[in-house]
């Protein structure tokens, strides 16, 4: 049975098709390393380079959602604030106005903690970015293209809108004018 040990360690061991009858013990040809050694090295590399970009553009998305899903939470308390504006100005100055201004106050305060600025005041240049004209009046009072008064407070959150400031515009009126003929030529 000596003969069954040799073949069962025959089989044991791998077998590659780079084995050959010259003696080599399968190591490939010196001269066909190099280039598949490159290539697999290349292929590495950029298998690494996109996976780090992959990396990258989930952090952002993340980031970007996180964002998102912030400023929508905001967005719904921006209208709390507004029914609380409401409330004021329809609450006389007794012990209820004085809770809802406290309450305003502090919804303000909160807003301001995440970073949320109120935009549009009168008398500030229109921003077609920030506001959005709900009527537009000709005087003379105002500087042309400034808010004269605001319908809706605007709020942005860093460089971003998160809901644009409705806004009465000023615009100068057109010159008038001249009720006189043209002066002509011919006389």
């Amino acid at each position: 049975m000596p003969s069954s040990r040799v073949s069962d360690q025959q089989h044991d061991e791998p077998r590659t098709e780079q084995q050959g009858g010259d003696g080599s013990g399968g190591a490939p040809d010196a001269a066909a390393a190099p280039p598949e050694v490159a290539q697999l090295e290349d292929r590495l590399k950029r298998a690494l380079a996109d996976l780090d970009n992959f990396r990258k553009r989930t952090a952002r998305e993340l980031d970007r959602r996180a964002t998102d899903a912030a400023d929508a939470v905001v967005r719904d308390w921006l209208e709390v604030a507004d029914s609380i504006e409401r409330a004021m100005a329809a609450t006389p100055d007794d012990r209820t106005g004085e809770g809802v201004r406290a309450v305003a106050d502090q919804i303000a305060a909160t807003l301001a903690r995440e970073g949320v600025s109120r935009t549009g005041a009168p008398g500030e240049p229109f921003d077609p970015e920030r506001h959005e004209a709900v009527d537009v009046r000709m005087t003379t009072d105002a500087e042309d293209r400034s808010i004269l008064d605001v319908a809706r407070a605007g709020y942005t959150r860093g460089d971003r809108v998160l809901r644009p400031a409705q806004v009465v515009v000023a615009r100068r009126p057109p010159p008038a004018e001249t009720d006189e003929p043209a002066a002509s030529g011919s006389g």
